[in-house]
C-alpha cells in the first residue's frame, strides 16, 4: 500500500465512499507534499512523462473525451486505485475537464448522475464542469454504455 491523500491536501475531493482523489491544473506547479502514485491526464495531446504510473485520455479543452469508452475505463481504474494510491486527475486548468472527470468518478462512486455536477462544484471547485455538453456528459454517464 502506498497511501492516499489527506482530505485537507490541496485539490483533494472526498467521494461519498471516503475515497480521496486530487484534481489539479497542469499549468500550475506540482503541489508540495507527496507525489501522486497514479495520474489521469485529460489533454488534447499526449502529456509530458511523469515519474508515476499514468493514463492519458485524449480530451481537447472545453470539449469531451474523444473515446468515451476508454474514458469510462480509465475513470473506473482511477476510482479503484484510489483505495490504495494517491490518484490525481488533471487537465490544463484543473476545472472543466478535471471537474467533469471527477463528477463521472462520483457517479461511479454512487452519486446520482443528475447531482454529480453539484456535488463536485460544492466539494472541489465552484466552476467545475464548465460547458453545457460536459454537464450533459456527466448526466448521461450513469446510463449503460
Amino acid at each position: 500500500m502506498t497511501g492516499t491523500w489527506a482530505p485537507v491536501d490541496a485539490g483533494v475531493l472526498t467521494l461519498p465512499s471516503g475515497l480521496l482523489v486530487r484534481g489539479r491544473g497542469l499549468r500550475r506547479p506540482l503541489p508540495g507534499g507527496a507525489a501522486p502514485t497514479f495520474g489521469v491526464y485529460l489533454l488534447g495531446r499526449e502529456p509530458e512523462p511523469v515519474a508515476w504510473e499514468s493514463r492519458w485520455v485524449r480530451w481537447p479543452d472545453f470539449r469531451l473525451p474523444t473515446d468515451r469508452v476508454r474514458a469510462r475505463e480509465v475513470f473506473g481504474e482511477a476510482l479503484a486505485r484510489a483505495a490504495t494510491d494517491r490518484v490525481e486527475v488533471a487537465c490544463g486548468g484543473g476545472i472543466g475537464r478535471t471537474g467533469t472527470a471527477l463528477a463521472c468518478m462520483a457517479v461511479l462512486d454512487g452519486v446520482p448522475a443528475d447531482r454529480a455536477v453539484a456535488f463536485v462544484r460544492g466539494a472541489y471547485h465552484p466552476r467545475a464542469v464548465e460547458t453545457p455538453w460536459q454537464q450533459r456528459f456527466v448526466r448521461r454517464f450513469g446510463a449503460p454504455v
